[in-house]
C-alpha cells in the first residue's frame, strides 16, 4: 500500500503553505518522490509525520504527530521533575528549598508518589547468599554488579526489588557495608568519618541530586523500564550511563583540576595550571557551565555556599574554594554540581570516588520514580532515526 501524500495533503498535515512545503524539500528537511508519469511530486507519509513531530515538539511535545506515527521523538511527559527558569523543581516544589531540611528518603517519597506513602519504614533487607560485592572493584562497579545479580533473581525475590530495598542495597554495595536502615546520608557519613557539618552537607547534596529531569542516565532507565524489564535491570542501565566521563565522571575531572591547582607553588602558577587543564577538556564536563542553567546551576550555588560557611574550620577548604573562584573567572563560567562534589570530596579527605557514590545513591531515587512512571504508561520507548546516509537510488 502506497502511503505517499499529495502536496496539499502534506502541507495540511504540517500546517504550512505549499511554498513552505517546497522550501522544506529544497532545504533537505523533507523528501519528495516522483509519481510515475505524472510530474507531480508525492511525499512519504512517515517522513511528513516525523517532520510534523519535530515542528510541534517545542510547543506540545509533538503528541499529535507522534500518536499518528506510533513512534516518536524522545520527549516524555512526566510528573516527577522539571527545570524551569533556572530552578530545579520536584513535583512543582523547589529542590533547593527541600534540601534545607529533607533527607534523601523524604525526597524519594516525594518523587515516587508525592509523599502518599512512607516507604522506608521497612527493615533493611538481608542479602541472599552470593550477592556479596567484589571487594577490589570500584564502588560504582560493585553497585552495577549488585543490580545485575538482582536482575537475574526469580520473581519470588520481589522483597529485594522494591525501591527502598534497592536503595539500601545500593548504599551497601557502594560503601562495602551490610544493608542498613540508618538514614542514607548517615551511612555515608559513618563510612567516611564525617563530622556534623559534613553530614548535613551530605544530606543536602543527596536531596539536590535525587533527580534532574530527563538526563542521559534517566532516559536509559526509562528505555529499559519501557521494555518490561525488572527494576534492578533498569537501575543497572542508569549506573552504566552514569559511569561515563560526560556524566558521572564530571566530578572526577573537576577533582583533577583542583588537585593540579593546589599543587602549584603560587596563585599565578595555579591559574596557569587551571588554564592548561581546560585547554584539553570541556568545562561543562569538569565542573563549569550547564546548558540548562545559563545563569548558574542552583545545586552548585547551594552546596558551595554551605561549603563556604564551613571553611573557617577547614583551612584547606578555603584554598579549594579560592581555586574554584579562579577557575570560574578564567573560564567566565558558573560552577555546576560536579565542582561542588569535587570540592567536598577533596576538602574533607573522603575517598577519591566519594563524589560518584553520592551521585549514584542520590540519583537512584529519581531513577526508581521514572522507572515506575514509565512502566505505568505501558508505552515502549522507540524513537525513529533520521537517515542521512546514501540511498540505493543514488
Amino acid at each position: 500500500m502506497n502511503n505517499d501524500l499529495s502536496a496539499p495533503d502534506a502541507a495540511r498535515l504540517l500546517g504550512v503553505s505549499l511554498p513552505t512545503l517546497y522550501s522544506y524539500v529544497s532545504r533537505g528537511l523533507l523528501a519528495s518522490v516522483s509519481n510515475g508519469a505524472s510530474r507531480r511530486k508525492r511525499y512519504p507519509q512517515e517522513d511528513v509525520l516525523r517532520l510534523a513531530a519535530r515542528r510541534n515538539d517545542a510547543k506540545r511535545g509533538g503528541q499529535t504527530a507522534v500518536a499518528a506515527m506510533h513512534w516518536g521523538l524522545p520527549v516524555l511527559e512526566t510528573h516527577i521533575s522539571q527545570i524551569l527558569d533556572g530552578r530545579l523543581l520536584y513535583r512543582g516544589g523547589d529542590a533547593a528549598a527541600l534540601a534545607q531540611h529533607a533527607t534523601l528518603e523524604m525526597a524519594a517519597g516525594l518523587l515516587w508518589d508525592d509523599n502518599a506513602h512512607d516507604y522506608f519504614q521497612q527493615d533493611a533487607p538481608a542479602l541472599p547468599q552470593g550477592l556479596a560485592s567484589a571487594p577490589d572493584a570500584a564502588p560504582l562497579m560493585r553497585a552495577m554488579l549488585a543490580m545485575a545479580m538482582l536482575a537475574c533473581m526469580p520473581a519470588s525475590a520481589d522483597t529485594l526489588q522494591s525501591g527502598p530495598a534497592l536503595m539500601r542495597i545500593l548504599a551497601a554495595a557502594l560503601l562495602q557495608t551490610a544493608p542498613s536502615a540508618l538514614p542514607l546520608h548517615r551511612q555515608l557519613a559513618q563510612a567516611w568519618r564525617a563530622d556534623a557539618g559534613q553530614t548535613e552537607l551530605l544530606r543536602a547534596a543527596l536531596v539536590l541530586l535525587a533527580d534532574h529531569e530527563l538526563n542521559t542516565s534517566t532516559f536509559a532507565v526509562r528505555c529499559v523500564a519501557s521494555t518490561g524489564a525488572s527494576l534492578p535491570a533498569a537501575l543497572g542501565a542508569g549506573l552504566a550511563a552514569l559511569s561515563g566521563d560526560k556524566h558521572g565522571g564530571g566530578s572526577a575531572a573537576a577533582r583533577r583540576m583542583l588537585t593540579q591547582a593546589l599543587a602549584a607553588s603560587d596563585a599565578r602558577d595555579a591559574r596557569a595550571a587551571i588554564g592548561k587543564f581546560y585547554a584539553t577538556i570541556a568545562p561543562e564536563f569538569a565542573g563549569f557551565g550547564h546548558p540548562l542553567y545559563p545563569l548558574g546551576d542552583p545545586r552548585a550555588a547551594y552546596l558551595l555556599e554551605r561549603l563556604s560557611a564551613l571553611s573557617h574550620a577547614h583551612p584547606q577548604l578555603r584554598v579549594i574554594l579560592a581555586a574554584c573562584a579562579t577557575a570560574g573567572e578564567l573560564l567566565d563560567a558558573k560552577p555546576n554540581a560536579d565542582l561542588a562534589l569535587a570540592a567536598m570530596e577533596l576538602a574533607f579527605a573522603w575517598p577519591e570516588d566519594a563524589s560518584m557514590s553520592v551521585f549514584a545513591l542520590a540519583r537512584s531515587a529519581g531513577w526508581i520514580a521514572h522507572a515506575a512512571e514509565q512502566a505505568a504508561s505501558a508505552a515502549l520507548i522507540r524513537p525513529r532515526a533520521r537517515y542521512i546516509g546514501r540511498h540505493e537510488r543514488d
